[in-house]
């Protein structure tokens, strides 16, 4: 299985992942994905070998551009010495350079999506034809690769497994609570970041009203940082507001240590984006604020869920009392284990 793109999307395709372990349970599964994403299926036990490369953008420091090819030849070569019977590109539309990875691990069979238009979609040999116009979620997308495999009918929950050591390390800081609610505040598009005088209100009332502690994550960094902007500025305003709420401020270099820490919470408040999805292969329930995006194809998948989406499509726009409606709705419901919209 080949899954190339950002976080959420590849904790959508965990649900492809595990009805294959469940219909093959004697297969030799593995995926192919990249440096940044890689942590999405770390301790996935459907997994028998995960296998990443660095895109050139995500080199680390002091790596060249030589060094990251290189390393990825060594990759392809592995994997085509493994010698596989199938090869699923797990993406919506056609992939063209997932196609080519897979061409270069010459496997007996690729399946995968094909688009009028690709002159390559020829090399796909299993060919699933792609309405880019569906209404589908982006996991139910994805798993429509696994009809021509037998495998049919509504996509399993997403699944993701946080490391033990991260999790012992993330628990011994958590201020004592019955219940611990995870605040992230971190969004890539404007339209999906709440202010933090909200963020800070919202806090207050909920503490207030059901004696909560919380977990604030965000992506660390300097706000002007234009290849990697960060909250830090925006984390420390919320914490200095909240001098007698119960908080742990929690910034997350790595992805491993922003898993393990939601995996601690009893509920997730969040924009749309990669910490949502995170949250939901975690079974959390959440509250989601959505704006220039599509609900229908993102929104959490499998878990209780309450989507907030004005009509402006400005997350901003979403007031603290609707939001705080909202999280008593998704508190009363929690155990029911079905999600809606709203």
């Amino acid at each position: 299985m080949i899954r190339r793109d950002n976080i959420g999307d590849l904790v959508c395709t965990t649900p492809l992942i595990h009805a294959l372990r469940e219909r093959f349970p004697g297969a030799r599964i593995c995926a192919l994905v990249n440096s940044y994403n890689l942590p999405v299926l770390l301790g996935n036990p459907d997994i028998d070998e995960i296998f990443a490369y660095t895109k050139a953008k995500h080199r680390p420091a002091g790596q060249s551009l030589f060094g990251v090819y290189r390393d990825r030849l060594k990759t392809v070569a592995r994997l085509r010495a493994m010698r596989f019977d199938y090869v699923i590109l797990a993406a919506p539309g056609f992939q063209p350079r997932s196609l080519a990875f897979a061409r270069l691990m010459a496997p007996r069979h690729i399946v995968g999506f094909t688009e009028t238009g690709y002159r390559a979609c020829r090399h796909i040999d299993i060919k699933i034809p792609y309405l880019p116009d569906n209404a589908l979620h982006e996991a139910e997308d994805v798993f429509r690769l696994l009809e021509p495999l037998g495998i049919s009918g509504m996509p399993p929950p997403a699944r993701v497994f946080p490391a033990a050591t991260e999790c012992t390390a993330a628990a011994a800081q958590l201020p004592p609570a019955v219940l611990h609610i995870g605040i992230h505040i971190s969004a890539r598009k404007p339209s999906q970041r709440w202010p933090v005088p909200h963020f800070v209100e919202l806090m207050r009332r909920l503490h207030r009203e059901t004696a909560c502690a919380f977990v604030l994550f965000w992506s660390p960094g300097d706000a002007s940082n234009p290849f990697h902007p960060g909250d830090d500025a925006k984390a420390r305003e919320i914490v200095a507001a909240l001098p007698d709420v119960p908080l742990l401020a929690y910034p997350t270099v790595r992805l491993e240590q922003l898993i393990a820490g939601l995996s601690l919470c009893e509920a997730v408040i969040c924009s749309d984006g990669g910490a949502m999805h995170l949250a939901a292969g975690l079974s959390k329930p959440i509250l989601c604020f959505f704006g220039k995006s599509g609900a229908t194809r993102w929104h959490p998948w499998a878990v209780p869920h309450i989507v907030l989406q004005p009509e402006s499509r400005e997350v901003a726009d979403i007031g603290v009392e609707e939001a705080l409606a909202a999280f008593a709705r998704l508190l009363k419901s929690r155990e029911e284990r079905v999600g809606w919209v709203e």
